[in-house]
């Protein structure tokens, strides 16, 4: 079994709770609204990363990050996005497993015409009366199951 460490909206914090949550995963997917490059470089210690440009990542560091990216783990094609509404395709006609997203701040693990919407929320600050959390992606020899974490903050 294989499995996603998958985190969104860290803005700029990376909590020792989401490490420690991440510290065992075989990669780390990130969502978007980084903000800095260094907690790009703190996860990457933890797993190899992909990373996709949020809505605040701005500035020439964040210029380098794609705005959605398709990577296969497994057999399973994963598609990576900040907004599920700029997705630029049609997951289920290309062939994709699961969305991954961020933005919304809210944790989603929904399947929808066989592809798994997956939301992990937001890890960094509190905002909007959302919980903090994170989540996983389990990838096996019965497909991908999600699970999103609320961290303990």
């Amino acid at each position: 079994m294989t499995t996603l460490g998958v985190i969104s909206d860290t803005h700029g914090l990376l909590r020792p709770e989401a490490r420690a949550a991440l510290a065992s995963v075989d990669r780390i997917l990130h969502a978007g609204d980084i903000d800095g490059r260094v907690v790009l470089q703190m996860l990457g210690s933890l797993a190899p990363i992909t990373a996709v440009r949020g809505n605040m990542d701005r500035g020439a560091w964040a210029r380098g990050l794609p705005e959605e990216v398709t990577l296969t783990v497994d057999g399973f094609a994963i598609h990576v996005v900040h907004d599920v509404y700029q997705l630029g395709l049609d997951p289920k006609a290309d062939g994709i497993a699961v969305v991954v997203s961020g933005h919304t701040h809210r944790p989603r693990n929904e399947v929808l015409d066989s592809v798994l919407y997956f939301n992990p929320g937001s890890a960094g600050p509190r905002r909007h009366g959302c919980p903090v959390s994170l989540g996983k992606l389990h990838l096996g020899a019965d497909g991908i199951r999600g699970e999103i974490i609320l961290l303990d903050v």
